[in-house]
């Protein structure tokens, strides 16, 4: 009984390894944390870089500059939740 469950724990750690490893990543190919990170740095910026440094989010990163609702606060947030998730919508709700 236990080298069966020994055997299942070691199924399961083995199939979820890779699974992890690409979960750093979005569908482009960008780094989530990396992305995330520049939301930290100002909201929009997160989203900004998952776009290829294309499509710009102006609600996020013009409402940043608004102290306590855009940067450090609410609006930093969500933009980096967004990043996280590879969410490139430039959508104010959390």
């Amino acid at each position: 009984m236990k080298a069966i469950a020994s055997l299942l724990i070691l199924c399961v750690v083995g199939l979820s390894a890779p699974a992890s490893a690409d979960n750093t990543r979005c569908k482009n190919g960008r780094s989530k944390n990396e992305a995330m990170w520049y939301s930290i740095a100002h909201p929009g910026l997160g989203e900004y870089y998952l776009n290829n440094w294309e499509s710009f989010p102006k609600n996020k990163f013009w409402l940043g500059f608004i102290p306590f609702y855009g940067w450090p606060g609410y609006l930093q947030a969500v933009s980096a939740r967004d990043a996280k998730n590879c969410d490139t919508r430039d959508n104010l709700n959390w």
